[in-house]
């Protein structure tokens, strides 16, 4: 005992006592802050005096990241901002390494933030290791198992275990499906989540009501971890920036730069880049260059050596956001077997459902997009497993997006047509760094390999080894799951706005909290929404800015889900978080119109807004007779004869007939007509809507349904078949 030597300090902010042990001993100590037992030893980066260097720390401005940028040279320079990208940042900072990491968007903008917001082992990966006695597939699983309870622990306010339902139609598949469900839980051995079990008909549909019942004969219910992508990519990005990594969105590489090192031989020693936001270029000398580009992988590699081979075989897979009613509030739901072989996953989120995903052989674009094909397929197969009952209506699709996945093969092996399973690492003459493939489970153990084989090829000189195996992410040290009722408490936000930002920016929610404007009103105290439908406030497009959101779809896509939830919400939201920025950035009116442009096109072409308004450049084709009719049922609709309808004219229509309509079915049967999206629907749309209709152009419009109910004596008929708008 005489050889221990106890540091013990009072660390500001906390009030948490903090003790470092010499010789390799381990103690545990309790934080009475964060209300769990922290490890400590001499070797781990989870003591609290190392993490309260990064937990508080300010973020610098992006001036002051530019500056860096232009003057330092780094042991390490990541191009790419996503899951893997900012991952890599993250373990060579940790590890003592001057890091920068330049990404061409915004950070997760690609596919880390349009993935199925799964955190998985790979369920079907573990069949195919069993069946074909498959070591590697094994492996694969094993490993995704252990970095999923990894992340829930180091970012427990973004990421959750979560079940899903495998019904079953089969006797037969019961024994066979429970065996594979256990040998999941099997492989992931203390690192379960929680254990499956099984449900009998009954049971499955008490708790799923919306299942086919026909021929149901129970169901098996497995754990998985769900997460917020967008924003665990975000919180990865603002801790490698608090360690004292330059991190730099909109920041493309143009170049990359090469010189002899002290053999002679030419490597790669860093890149020359352009400032997407004000045009200037410049060179970034590093000793180590990471191309951790997802889909880009091959732009990069070809930018360093134009004869390489290609290795990136991308592949986009579209899911559609639909309401929440489609499914339970926390439970979701797994089809392995849809008519192409491909599996369907159902899952709540955000107060909404996901369905997806599909998976199309596609090209490289910085614009995927998703197509009406992909769209009514997945609505196809949602069919098959929900009771006939529940209607699945094409005008129901809140969203759709694509994500295209970095499918990859391996360029160390002799088999050139060969898709890895896994990641992969490659490493040129050159010593470029290529880490590319793997899924956003296993980001941080990609991440670790990535740097070690940096650490040998280019001969760095990290302080340590990695560090980032429980290394909490920015806003998780000081979170509890009541850590919202403080936020009630103190500000007098609104009970869900609280538990929202609490499950967003965990501790740092106190941060978003401060910058809540007053409301006016008794209650909510603070805390003005940015639609009245989500839990999204103001305060946090200011505090966007300051965790370097730049564009308007940085907010309305990355900061908040406002999308990928309900794209309509977000155009309608668009203009004050246009409004807010330029307040923050000082944009002028001339900025602010040109970035309201640009989120309407991102809304329209990456976001499925314009999809499925199947009524819009058809031709209209009446007669005289039928023209007057339609002229004299849209004055009935427009009751203040404006020459346009509003949802207030739909309104006073529902209140004199005595139809009770809630205020979301109003603003989707206006939704659904209004093709310039303005709130108002002029004669010329109302005409291009019925005669959509007569064409067959659209089916089972529910405001056709209304113009229908309209009692006048020349009745029209439209014919209509199944399916929605």
């Amino acid at each position: 005992m005489e050889k221990l030597r106890l540091l013990a300090r009072k660390v500001p902010k906390t009030g948490v006592v903090v003790a470092g042990a010499a010789g390799g001993v381990t103690y545990f100590l309790y934080s009475y802050f964060k209300g769990q037992k922290v490890h400590l030893d001499s070797g781990s980066f989870a003591v609290d005096g190392l993490k309260q260097k990064y937990a508080w720390a300010p973020l610098p401005s992006r001036a002051q990241l530019v500056e860096s940028l232009k003057k330092d040279e780094f042991d390490v320079l990541v191009i790419g901002g996503g899951a893997t990208g900012c991952g890599v940042a993250v373990d060579a900072v940790s590890r003592g390494l001057k890091t920068a990491l330049v990404e061409k968007y915004d950070y997760g903008s690609g596919t880390s933030s349009r993935s199925t917001k799964l955190i998985h082992g790979g369920v079907r990966y573990l069949e195919k290791a069993i069946f074909n006695l498959d070591i590697e597939q094994y492996r694969m699983v094993k490993e995704a198992l252990a970095e999923r309870a990894n992340l829930i622990d180091i970012a427990p306010h973004l990421a959750y275990p979560f079940p899903i339902m495998l019904p079953i139609y089969k006797y037969w598949q019961i024994p066979y499906f429970w065996a594979g469900i256990k040998a999941y839980d099997f492989v992931a051995g203390k690192q379960n989540l929680k254990s499956s079990y099984y449900l009998g008909r009954k049971k499955a549909l008490e708790i799923f009501p919306m299942l086919k019942k026909d021929k149901l004969r129970g169901a098996l219910v497995y754990y998985d971890g769900q997460h917020d992508d967008a924003r665990m990519n975000v919180s990865l990005a603002i801790t490698a920036a608090r360690l004292g990594s330059t991190i730099m969105n909109y920041v493309e590489v143009v170049e990359i730069l090469k010189s002899p090192d002290s053999q002679g031989k030419e490597v790669v020693s860093g890149a020359k880049v352009r400032d997407r936001m004000t045009g200037e270029e410049w060179e970034v000398k590093a000793k180590c260059v990471v191309n951790a580009t997802g889909p880009y992988t091959d732009r990069i590699r070809t930018m360093a050596n134009p004869g390489e081979r290609k290795i990136c075989q991308p592949s986009q897979g579209v899911h559609v956001v639909l309401p929440d009613y489609y499914s339970p509030t926390s439970m979701g739901l797994l089809d392995p077997a849809t008519s192409d072989g491909r599996i369907i996953f159902f899952l709540p989120w955000q107060k909404v459902t996901i369905a997806g995903t599909t998976d199309e052989a596609c090209d490289v674009t910085d614009y995927p997009s998703p197509t009406e094909k992909e769209i009514q397929f997945i609505l196809s197969e949602i069919r098959h497993y929900l009771d006939p009952d529940v209607e699945i209506r094409r005008g129901d699709v809140l969203s759709a997006w694509c994500g295209i996945r970095p499918l990859v093969s391996d360029p160390n092996k002799v088999d050139t047509q060969s898709i890895a399973r896994n990641h992969i690492i490659e490493v040129t003459k050159d010593n470029l760094i290529t880490i590319a493939g793997g899924k956003w489970t296993t980001y941080r153990h990609m991440a670790e390999e990535t740097i070690d084989r940096a650490v040998s090829v280019c001969n760095l000189e990290p302080k340590t080894k990695s560090r980032t195996k429980g290394l909490l992410l920015d806003g998780a040290h000081g979170y509890t799951p009541t850590f919202f009722i403080r936020l009630v408490q103190d500000f007098g936000l609104e009970n869900d706005v609280a538990q929202h930002l609490a499950s967003t920016y965990g501790d740092k929610a106190f941060k978003v909290a401060k910058l809540a404007a007053l409301t006016g009103k008794r209650w909510p105290v603070v805390g003005k929404r940015l639609h009245e439908e989500f839990p999204y406030i103001e305060a946090e497009v200011r505090y966007a800015v300051k965790e370097y959101a730049c564009r308007a779809i940085d907010v309305l896509a990355r900061r908040t889900r406002l999308t990928f939830c309900n794209v309509h919400a977000a155009e309608e939201a668009l203009p004050r978080i246009v409004e807010i920025m330029a307040e923050e950035l000082k944009w002028d009116k001339k900025k602010q119109k040109e970035e309201i442009e640009h989120a309407r096109t991102f809304l329209k072409r990456e976001m499925g807004l314009d999809l499925g308004t199947g009524s819009k450049n058809v031709p209209i084709n009446f007669t005289k007779d039928e023209i007057n009719v339609y002229v004299k049922r849209f004055k009935t609709l427009d009751h203040d004869h404006k020459g346009y309808i509003t949802v207030n004219d739909l309104r006073k229509y529902f209140k004199k007939i005595g139809e009770r309509v809630t205020e979301d079915q109003l603003h989707d049967i206006l939704n659904e007509v209004d093709l310039n999206k303005n709130a108002q629907v002029d004669l010329g749309e109302f005409l291009q809507l019925m005669s959509a209709l007569k064409s067959g152009h659209v089916a089972n419009s529910r405001f056709g349904q209304v113009t229908q109910m309209m009692p006048d004596r020349e009745k029209i008929t439209v014919e209509r078949s199944g399916g929605g708008v």
